[in-house]
């Protein structure tokens, strides 16, 4: 019962947002244009729920062609962050265009973010369970990690760190989310994202 008000809630404020957003979208467009040209969206496939596979948008904030040109992950001392990507990145707001997965139904508000399939086929057990469920734009691991690009400029094998460190405790975070899964874990997730990005 909960997935069907669940959709019926992700639908409308998703839309209401997307209307709402429309000059703010247009301006980050011409941002990120007079910075670096076209394109402006980025579309990248990560794992969905029940292992299905779907295109995730962003703003676009790294050069042309950034996944042939290093890791999967990223820091804030990585190279291939464009100038206008650093502002849209440290505001999050390179993730707003997710709010049309939302709309079309391959995510949710809240819920797991959304892995690539490296890391995915790394930990299958663990995503036998978590993707059970939507990936979400917001979740309590995007809450604990939302310096997480700190924490890798600081290490010195930038991959092992996340595989070993970050990516396993994200997904004990995930799995205590489906734990906890109702109406009033999602309003206070997104009260908390609120909160962490302006904070």
């Amino acid at each position: 019962m909960y997935n069907f008000f669940k959709r019926l809630i992700d639908f409308i404020l998703s839309l209401l947002a997307i209307i709402v957003l429309i000059p703010i979208f247009f301006l980050i467009s011409l941002f990120i244009t007079l910075d670096d040209g076209f394109p402006v969206f980025y579309a990248q496939e990560r794992m969905g729920r029940n292992w299905k596979r779907f295109k995730i948008f962003k703003f676009r904030t790294m050069v042309k062609d950034a996944d042939k040109k290093g890791l999967g992950i990223t820091s804030e001392d990585d190279s291939r962050i464009l100038k206008s990507g650093k502002v849209l990145r440290k505001f999050k707001l390179d993730e707003l265009p997710q709010l049309f997965n939302v709309l079309i139904g391959n995510m949710s508000l809240v819920g797991p973010r959304p892995e690539l399939d490296y890391y995915v086929n790394m930990f299958k057990k663990e995503y036998d369970i978590i993707l059970t469920i939507k990936p979400g734009l917001t979740d309590y691991a995007s809450i604990e990690y939302r310096d997480e690009s700190v924490i890798l400029d600081n290490s010195s094998n930038k991959e092992k760190t996340y595989v070993e460190k970050i990516l396993p405790e994200k997904l004990a975070l995930n799995k205590k989310y489906i734990e906890d899964y109702n109406f009033f874990t999602d309003i206070k997730i997104l009260i908390y994202t609120i909160i962490a990005i302006f904070k």
